[in-house]
Formats: structure tokens, C-alpha cells, sequence
């Protein structure tokens, strides 16, 4: 099996971790979150597990033929996780009772036929991924800003690839330096300081949030097309030199307005917050 792109699908504005399969051409699903989705439990990771060994000591193969993939977890890392497909989901759906069974069923169904479209046609992804921020409240002006950011961030982990940086912990340790660089935080620190658990960084940036982060993944994008660095130390200096472009960038901003360009502000606190002029915040 070659493992592809993590994703992340919503259902009802839930969270359901999904990879694609090349070899195969199909989608996984994460099996916690399809639990989480269907039970509401406070705990779906406990509620799997007794499921699955109840399964098994039933003799159900569905369970027995269960795979694990790496998929990205709260803490930002690449862990093992259980997936199933979508005809494996359907059989185990059916051990859960749940009302939100058959819409689930339905959601599946057509996550499957679009991200088979997607291999074809990727502005589709991108179309979808508007769709999605459009429908969670988010303004057009940051939707627009988001997508962009998107761009930016995969020309950087293109550049990150070439040079022989390993996906997972490297890539996590590179981000991490440059966000420190240009925000003064680690990711984990600034997801604690706007107030995050398992919420996505970028989905709670403000535009200009957004805008300096791009700046330092631009930057460094571009420094690295010219260097051509090999291997991790040498895209760790280029790293924090592109984010040090936005570090610069932050201050003289911060100088002629007076104000911090990093908010402790979220998504859910900038959807809520009204200036006075009637328009929504960043």
C-alpha cells in the first residue's frame, strides 16, 4: 500500500482525517473519527478500541482486515493510526448505533466520488476547500488569503522535498523554527496563546497573520530556489532566514501602527467581532 496526501474532510463541521492510497486508488478514513462523528463520545479513541476487541472476539473480519496508516494527530505528529476504506466503514457503521448513521453513509459516498474527481481535476479540491470556508462563516477577503496561503505553503515543502527533508518530524521541526522566528512562538505556543486545542493554526490566523506567514514561506521558497540546500541543516539556515524577511516586516508594521501584528484572537472570536464601521475583523 503507498500512503499519499493526508486530508481532512467535515461532516456536520466535524473532522475526519482521510489519505489517499496510489497504488490503490482509494480513500482511508480514520476510524476514531468516523467513531467521534457517529458516537459524540468524549472519549472515541476508548470507545474503538472496545469496539474493535468486540468485534474481533465476534470473529468479524471487517476488523480482522483493519489497516494503519501514519496520519497527522492533535500534537501536530505523524501517528499510526487505524483507517478503513469506505466499503469497510459501511459494515462497521452498521456496529454503531447511531441516528447519524445513514448521513454519514450518504457523506461517504460522495466524499469518495468527489475526491476521485480531485485526482483528475485538483482546481476541484480547491473549489471544495472555499466552499468549505464559505459554509463555516469565514469572510471572502480571508477565504482568499487562506487559498493563497495553500499555494505557498506546497511551493515550500516542494523545495523542502528536493532537498531531501523528511516529511513528518522535519517538516514539523522547519515550521516550528519558522514560526518562531517571525511570531516569537513556536506552533504549540501559539496555538496556546489563541486559545486552540485540536483546531487548525492557520484556520484562526487573522489576514495579516495569514499575509506574514506567507511572506516567511515565500521567502523561504525563494532562497532555497536559488541555494538549492541539501538535507536538513542547511534548510533549517534557509528556513529562518526566509522568516526572518517577516520577522522584519512584523516590526516595521508594528511600528507604524502602533499595535501587534499577532492576535490572540481565533476564528470563532473573529467571526464575532464587529468594528464600527459594521464590517467584520481580520
Amino acid at each position: 500500500m503507498s500512503e499519499g496526501k493526508n486530508k481532512i474532510e467535515l461532516f456536520e463541521e466535524k473532522k475526519v482525517r482521510t489519505i489517499w492510497d496510489e497504488e490503490n486508488e482509494k480513500w482511508w478514513f480514520s476510524i476514531v473519527d468516523v467513531v467521534a462523528v457517529l458516537t459524540e463520545s468524549p472519549n472515541p479513541q476508548t470507545y474503538w478500541r472496545v469496539m474493535k476487541k468486540r468485534l474481533k472476539d465476534e470473529g468479524n473480519e471487517t476488523v480482522t482486515n483493519c489497516n494503519a496508516l501514519k496520519m497527522i494527530a492533535a500534537d501536530g505528529k505523524n501517528r499510526m493510526t487505524d483507517v478503513a476504506d469506505a466499503e469497510q466503514l459501511l459494515r462497521l457503521i452498521q456496529s454503531v448505533p447511531s441516528p447519524k448513521a445513514e448521513p454519514f453513509k450518504l457523506w461517504l459516498a460522495k466524499v469518495g466520488s468527489e475526491r476521485l474527481d480531485e485526482t483528475v481535476n485538483p482546481e476541484l479540491s480547491i473549489d471544495r476547500a472555499v466552499q468549505n470556508y464559505r459554509r463555516l462563516g469565514y469572510s471572502e477577503n480571508w477565504i482568499n488569503q487562506r487559498i493563497k496561503s495553500i499555494e505557498v505553503r506546497k511551493a515550500l515543502m516542494d523545495e523542502w522535498d528536493k532537498s531531501g527533508v523528511e516529511a513528518g518530524k522535519e517538516y514539523a521541526a522547519l515550521t516550528d523554527l519558522m514560526s518562531k522566528t517571525w511570531s516569537g512562538m513556536t506552533t504549540r505556543e501559539y496555538r496556546q496563546f489563541k486559545g486552540l486545542k485540536k483546531e487548525n493554526l492557520r484556520d484562526n490566523m487573522t489576514n495579516m497573520e495569514l499575509i506574514l506567514n506567507m511572506f516567511s514561506e515565500a521567502a523561504a521558497t525563494e532562497i532555497s530556489m536559488v541555494e538549492q540546500p541539501m538535507g536538513f541543516t542547511e534548510s533549517a539556515d534557509v528556513a529562518k532566514r526566509g522568516a526572518n524577511t517577516a520577522r522584519v516586516a512584523r516590526g516595521q508594521l508594528e511600528a507604524e501602527t502602533g499595535k501587534s501584528a499577532v492576535s490572540s484572537l481565533n476564528a470563532k472570536e473573529l467571526g464575532q467581532r464587529k468594528l464600527p464601521n459594521g464590517n467584520e475583523g481580520d
